[in-house]
């Protein structure tokens, strides 16, 4: 009989849950750890994966805190590997869906190798003639999240007024190049002007500003909307939200993708104007994207062919090395990213 070859498995792992706050490098540790054996067991239906691309994502903080209520994903357990979507190599298998060789994408570790027991969330990447990387982020949950937000639950029409907040992050920049090609007008906020010229220069957006430069944020809208927003893209609550709120028009729409500005407060902040929603019958709607993954191969056709007709520009901040996991999250929720954050953990 083979022996079953092994190697060590360098991880990144959760010390201890955080009570509050911004996530700091030394919440994380990277270890190497026993041996993986480079076999799946026996009698499952498990694929082994050598993991090339992780991405980063604001939902994760979530996971990092113990939550008395479940949430829609389960906490990370400190002392255990981190987990999140991710693309990868398949090195073993005894799926039937899953061959060695194949590239999938979808919930994995932090780690290099890990063995996924629940395939329900991986797929196969059918194309492999773009950057396998673009799965992290444009094919992968950040551009099936801004294609379902907006086409799905804000229902856009052409020449409507979309507001994008995080205009510049993984989900945000794709929402405001959909909603152009919707034949839309697109502004975006964003908070430094490097990337605000980023949205107007690059995405193509109409209109962007600098939220930390603006001292009244609905003033801002009152000048950039002068006849109100239809569509709002939520990816940050707080004061953005409440501003918003004010210059949205009759039979709006918003779609609650996340609100990073709130996942470190200790308590968050109360929002003011939502009698807004009543008077002028606005339609506000969180989502989240597993309740559509059934749609995913439809996406997928469709950007990889806006990939390969030149409609969509897409700007990925790499960082290198599982190492530098952790500082790479870190900075996403101080703004250091440009574009779709991911750790490059092997080029294959």
């Amino acid at each position: 009989m083979a022996e079953v070859r092994a190697k060590a498995n360098k991880k990144v792992v959760l010390k201890d849950f955080i009570t509050a706050g911004f996530p700091k490098e030394s919440d994380m540790e990277v270890v190497t750890t026993d041996t993986v054996r480079l076999k799946v067991p026996e009698g499952s239906k498990a694929v082994l994966l050598k993991n090339l691309y992780l991405s980063c994502d604001p939902y994760m903080r979530s996971r990092m805190s113990k939550h008395d209520e479940p949430s829609y994903v389960p906490d990370f357990v400190p002392g255990s590997v981190i987990t999140g979507f991710g693309v990868g190599k398949v090195v073993d298998s005894s799926h039937p869906d899953f061959k060695v060789g194949d590239f999938v994408w979808g919930m994995t570790g932090w780690e290099e190798y890990s063995l996924i027991t629940e395939t329900e969330m991986l797929f196969k990447i059918r194309y492999t003639d773009v950057p396998l990387s673009y799965y992290t982020g444009l094919l992968g949950m950040a551009g099936f999240t801004a294609y379902v937000g907006f086409h799905e639950i804000c229902a856009p029409k052409k020449g409507e007024y979309v507001f994008v907040s995080a205009a510049s992050g993984a989900v945000g920049q794709l929402v405001g190049q959909f909603a152009k090609l919707m034949g839309c007008y697109v502004v975006g906020s964003a908070g430094s002007d490097d990337k605000v010229n980023l949205l107007k220069n690059k995405f193509g957006f109409d209109e962007a500003f600098n939220y930390k430069k603006e001292p009244d944020l609905s003033a801002a809208l009152k000048r950039l909307f002068p006849e109100g927003i239809d569509i709002y893209f939520e990816n940050v609550g707080g004061p953005m939200l409440d501003a918003v709120l004010i210059n949205m028009r009759t039979h709006g729409r918003i779609a609650v993708c996340g609100m990073i500005s709130q996942y470190n407060l200790e308590k968050p902040e109360g929002v003011h104007n939502l009698f807004y929603l009543v008077a002028k019958r606005i339609r506000m709607e969180g989502f989240l994207v597993f309740d559509f993954f059934h749609k995913y191969h439809q996406f997928e056709e469709i950007i990889a062919q806006y990939i390969k007709d030149g409609k969509i520009t897409y700007v990925e901040d790499k960082a290198e090395g599982l190492e530098n996991a952790p500082a790479a999250l870190v900075g996403l929720f101080a703004g250091h990213n440009v574009g779709k954050k991911l750790v490059v953990v092997s080029h294959e």
